[in-house]
């Protein structure tokens, strides 16, 4: 068994509603580099899922109601007891859950405000790298809004569907064939290798309704870049 996570601190938690004694849920802001869920492999242990066993004793059941890649940071939303992970998950399955992300990315794309619609793939000679297959690729639309033009350009995400690296590659693929053409700084994978000492990508904004409760509740947090 591999050791436990470091300390400190375990979690950074954002809110942890009504009974922060024993809370159903937590909602807790993910640094970039770590692990949503522990990997196959026991470097690959530490993460929000490992670390939120040992912070909550009383947790039960899976726990993660959705994942964000290692390495982009931000808020994420936990399911600390079978109910109210069941009911936080419906949510995410349904796409009644609004996200928001922002980045940095290498240039300004052409258009102010767009959606890209490219449909994505994993691209299995060269994985984890995604790409477009308009064959047989799943559905996917990301809408932007530029925020600051100019280099680099700080956007707004809203993932319409929620695809592995759909952000990455919308903003990376070539304009001429309905992408961005403005790689997100500090993407080795999709950009320039060493264009920022992390992935600029944070997802700032998240709305779902909690459990117990009768209307969307939204939680935010700002990006360090």
């Amino acid at each position: 068994m591999p050791d436990p996570p470091p300390e400190p601190p375990l979690l950074c938690v954002l809110d942890l509603g009504p009974d922060p004694g024993a809370p159903e849920w937590a909602v807790v802001i993910k640094p970039s580099g770590l692990h949503a869920v522990p990997g196959r492999t026991p470097d690959k242990f530490d993460s929000i899922q490992a670390r939120a066993r040992i912070a909550f004793s009383h947790a039960r059941g899976p726990i993660t109601v959705h994942r964000l890649d290692r390495d982009t940071s931000g808020i994420m939303i936990l399911g600390l007891t079978p109910e109210a992970h069941s009911h936080l998950s419906v949510q995410f399955q349904d796409r009644k859950v609004t996200k928001v992300y922002t980045a940095l990315l290498e240039r300004t794309p052409p258009a102010p405000e767009s959606e890209v619609n490219l449909p994505l793939i994993v691209d299995w000679p060269n994985r984890p790298r995604h790409h477009v297959d308009h064959d047989t690729g799943k559905p996917a639309r990301t809408r932007y809004r530029v925020l600051e033009a100019g280099t680099p350009c700080r956007v707004e995400f809203t993932p319409i569907t929620g695809r592995t690296h759909q952000l990455r590659v919308h903003a990376a693929h070539p304009v001429e064939t309905g992408g961005m053409g403005a790689p997100i700084l500090g993407d080795s994978l999709y950009g320039a290798t060493g264009s920022a000492p992390r992935l600029m990508l944070h997802a700032s904004r998240l709305t779902v309704t909690l459990p117990g409760g009768d209307r969307p509740a939204t939680f935010e947090s700002r990006p360090d870049f």
